[in-house]
């Protein structure tokens, strides 16, 4: 008799739950659904900033729809990401796994679904939120995926265009906060995340810098196996993390004792990026990378707590 396949009563539960268990990790994986927390926190921060300023009222319904069209916007940028990277995610050993390379799921599935969630994203904030939002959500969007994705490969600077699109979710939320793209508070948002991501990226770029140079991108730490010109990138941009925090004091933003966690963490950080320089040895990279994942929710929620309500 020919071979028939089993039937669902047939198959064992276990090996069902494993295999809807690996398209769950797929798909998290995909989305980059665990970075896409930052995005969602750091845009939150925007319009509870942006709302404590007096731009408008708090209303929670619109900040779901914030959130909401955020991460579908990011789900859909990490997918469209990962599309255009399956061959150099292929040679690193620490994406070779990811789904598209590994070719467990299939492009074409990949490609409609980042339209899907990008599209939807976009036009949520558009219709649900308001058009400064939705826009700053698209240039997030547009710079990560044809500005920075394919700079990757041709230039080291591309790791200044990147943090640019990693900066822009905070003012998302401001945006729907209705804080003004043009203030101090927008500004100071901004760098918050642009300043934060230099030193975390040198880090890690050069703790795993060849397979970066494996997978084709041109990063600062390439041919750096000393580490010389990471640390002195490393002791300057943590430099600038260090002083930020004046910003907004001086220009009214927040209460002047935000000087004290600012000024500590940002001290810890640049100490930290000296050791790394001193020494040009991985584990202090490693404590270097670390401590600016401990820096982020502190600032952040620092700043919250500091940031002066409208008279």
């Amino acid at each position: 008799m020919p071979e028939t396949s089993p039937s669902p009563e047939t198959v064992p539960l276990p090996a069902v739950r494993s295999v809807l268990s690996r398209a769950h990790q797929d798909l998290v994986t995909i989305t980059k659904a665990r970075l896409s927390t930052l995005v969602v926190i750091t845009t939150l921060c925007g319009y509870v900033a942006a709302t404590r300023s007096g731009a408008a009222s708090f209303h929670l319904p619109t900040l779901l729809h914030l959130l909401l069209g955020t991460v579908l916007a990011a789900f859909g940028s990490a997918v469209f990401n990962q599309l255009m990277e399956v061959d150099a995610d292929a040679r690193m050993e620490r994406t070779a796994d990811r789904p598209l390379p590994s070719r467990r799921m299939p492009p074409a599935f990949a490609f409609v679904l980042g339209w899907v969630l990008a599209a939807f994203g976009i036009l949520h904030l558009a219709i649900k939120v308001n058009l400064p939002a939705a826009g700053f959500a698209a240039a997030t969007l547009i710079s990560y995926l044809f500005v920075y994705t394919p700079m990757k490969r041709r230039s080291s600077g591309n790791t200044l265009v990147g943090a640019v699109s990693g900066a822009l979710p905070p003012l998302i939320g401001w945006a729907g906060g209705g804080g003004g793209a043009l203030s101090w508070g927008a500004a100071y948002w901004f760098l918050v995340l642009f300043l934060w991501q230099l030193p975390h990226f040198v880090a890690i770029n050069w703790m795993y810098r060849e397979e970066y140079e494996r997978g084709g991108f041109v990063m600062w730490s390439n041919g750096d196996a000393a580490g010389t010109r990471t640390a002195r990138l490393a002791l300057a941009f943590s430099a600038l993390v260090l002083v930020l925090p004046v910003l907004p004091v001086a220009t009214g933003l927040v209460a002047p004792w935000f000087l004290v966690p600012g000024g500590l963490s940002g001290a810890l950080m640049l100490w930290l990026a000296w050791r790394f320089h001193r020494s040009r040895e991985r584990k202090d990279a490693r404590t270097l990378f670390f401590f600016t994942l401990l820096y982020l929710p502190i600032i952040l929620a620092a700043s919250l707590v500091a940031w002066k309500p409208a008279p």
